[in-house]
């Protein structure tokens, strides 16, 4: 093994670690950043701060950031997709489910990416494979909220109500990414995700004024810590890994962070947050990685009966970046 070959493992190993760990982390984050901040304000707070500094950033390394109002309405579009309604559902979500329950619903997003693509764009139909994936995963998410189900209380019907709004949250994402990538752009990827997040930023700070967000809030070291930890590690540099692992790594691997990061989230919310790991969520969770681990790795049958390799899997951080 050349010098080079090493350093590109020392990278690849560096970016893995990058994404696993602070992906997986940005679940417990939200759920910090929304005990006294309301969700459409949080999102924000997050997304234009973000989107603001990375397009600065772009601008003072030579990129070019300027776009065609067509591109900003198609990146606005994306961008309200994935960061307006996506994310801000997951983080209204955590205000009542714990955040390892809720990264394990969001988790089956390729499984509607995998849906979208195959079944309603384009008609072409899974292997064997990707329909078992399919049936685990959902198999998985009826195991998470039994308990929701069997629920008598107002507590419990809330509870299954947010986990409901995660699936429809997690299909949000799932049609944002696919926009995104038939939707081509000349802007630099960095670029587009920067004006992404302004134009995310923006509505989610119109919709924080339409409920009422700015009355009832309340300003923490502990919430405001929390979103200065979503920029910096969940936007910035796990995003930035993911950017790199995409051009540098093979897509089966890069998507095995769909997979790896709700585990983190359980640990770090049963570790800091105290939730509370019983066996629904140890069994819904051992099915759902299953069911996606197979979707993740599984062909598409074309009509004409070719194999294809699966499509490439969009970025499931939270529902965003």
């Amino acid at each position: 093994m050349n010098s080079s070959e090493r350093q590109y493992r020392r990278s690849a190993f560096l970016a893995f670690a990058l994404v696993y760990f602070f992906w997986g982390s940005t679940y417990l984050a939200i759920a910090i950043s929304v005990e006294h901040i309301g969700a459409p304000l949080m999102g924000g707070l997050r997304f234009l701060t973000a989107g603001v500094l990375l397009l600065g950033w772009c601008a003072l390394t030579g990129r070019r950031i300027s776009i065609s109002v067509r591109e900003a309405v198609r990146l606005a579009v994306i961008g309200i997709l994935l960061l307006s309604i996506a994310n801000v559902v997951l983080a209204w979500a955590e205000e009542t489910v714990p955040s390892g329950l809720a990264a394990l619903i969001v988790s089956i997003t390729p499984l509607w990416f995998l849906v979208i693509e195959t079944w309603i764009l384009r008609g072409d139909h899974l292997s064997r494979r990707g329909i078992v994936g399919l049936l685990l995963g959902i198999a998985g998410i009826v195991v998470l909220v039994w308990p929701k189900l069997h629920a008598a209380t107002a507590l419990g019907h809330k509870e299954l109500f947010a986990c409901l709004a995660l699936l429809g949250g997690s299909l949000s994402w799932a049609i944002g990414s696919v926009l995104s990538k038939r939707w081509s752009t000349s802007a630099d990827a960095f670029v587009g995700a920067g004006w992404q997040m302004t134009f995310a930023g923006l509505v989610n700070f119109g919709v924080a004024a339409i409920v009422g967000d700015y009355h009832h809030v309340v300003w923490t070291m502990r919430g405001l810590a929390a979103i200065a930890y979503l920029v910096v590690f969940g936007s910035w540099v796990g995003y930035s890994a993911y950017i790199w692992l995409l051009h540098n790594v093979p897509m089966p691997k890069v998507a095995t962070y769909a997979y790896v990061n709700p585990v983190v989230a359980v640990f770090l919310g049963w570790l800091v947050l105290h939730e509370k790991v019983d066996a629904y969520i140890l069994t819904g969770s051992a099915i759902i990685v299953a069911g996606v681990a197979l979707v993740t790795s599984a062909k598409v049958k074309t009509k004409r009966g070719t194999l294809e390799p699966e499509p490439d899997l969009p970025a499931v951080e939270g529902a965003g970046d």
